[in-house]
Formats: C-alpha cells, sequence, structure tokens
C-alpha cells in the first residue's frame, strides 16, 4: 500500500460513461481516490451521496475525485444514473488498480474471512504523491475528511 510520501502508482480504467481514465489525467491538481467494496450497498453510497453533495467545496479547492470497486462498468451506470454521481467510477474486475494500492486483500467480518476491497482513499497531490491515506473512511463525512487533509 503506498504511503504519505510515495509516488502513487500509475492507473487506467474505465469509467460508467466508456471513457478511459488515468493518473495522469489529474496531473497538476490534487485527486481523492476512493476504494469502495461494492455499488448500491449502505455504506458505499453514503460515501458517494457524500462525495457529490460535497463537490462544490471539492472542486473549489481544486480535488477531483475518482471511485475505484470490482463491479462492472455496467453496475456503475446504473449507480451513477441512481444517485446522480458525476465523478468517475472505475471499473476494476481484473483488481489490478485495486491491488496496486493494496486496497484489495483478506477482511473479516463477525469472524468471517474473504477477500474483497478494503474501503480505503489515497489523497494524491498535484505532484502525483500521496499526501494522506484514509485506511477506514467517515462515509458520511468523507469529504470534510479529505478537504481537512489538503496541504494550506
Amino acid at each position: 500500500m503506498p504511503a504519505p510520501g510515495d509516488l502513487a502508482p500509475a492507473f487506467e480504467g474505465i469509467d460508467q460513461t466508456g471513457a478511459t481514465v488515468r493518473l495522469a489525467d489529474f496531473a497538476g491538481k490534487p485527486l481523492a481516490l476512493y476504494f469502495y467494496p461494492k455499488d448500491d450497498t449502505p455504506g458505499c453510497t453514503k460515501q458517494a451521496c457524500n462525495l457529490r453533495d460535497h463537490t462544490g467545496d471539492l472542486t473549489e479547492a481544486g480535488v477531483a475525485v475518482v471511485g475505484v470497486s470490482a463491479d462492472p462498468v455496467e453496475s456503475h451506470e446504473r449507480f451513477a444514473a441512481k444517485y446522480d454521481l458525476l465523478f468517475p467510477l472505475l471499473a476494476d474486475p481484473e483488481h489490478e488498480i485495486l491491488e496496486a494500492y493494496g486496497a484489495w486483500g483478506e477482511k473479516n467480518l463477525y469472524g468471517r474471512k474473504s477477500m474483497g476491497t478494503k474501503r480505503t482513499t489515497f489523497l494524491i497531490g498535484a505532484d502525483g504523491r500521496v499526501i494522506h491515506v484514509f485506511k477506514r473512511p467517515k462515509t458520511d463525512r468523507h469529504a470534510e475528511e479529505i478537504l481537512a487533509k489538503l496541504p494550506a
């Protein structure tokens, strides 16, 4: 998992509109790259809607937002349409981006172990270096957490 100060791993993925999105597309501005377990589930919906509701604050601060999950493009299309999400949601069914960022691995839920996406967000600076890693972001206050970690 990249740590603060590390260069963020390059990535490329397809979003809910069919567009190709790359880390390089965000060079020169901060990026909140967030990994979430599954479209249209309670926690993931709360997190996405919090980011949507604070798009103005994030944009004013110069922060772009990109979500990533193992769900397919079609699932992202439905999720984005249902909740009016305007930021890219990348489909990563092969877990390439998830693994590059250490966001795919063993999870323990109520004593049951399984492989899955670890809810994690990487705040990446304009220089391509990781500023902060949110290992357990607050789904209902995530935009505020991101804004609080931006360098002055």
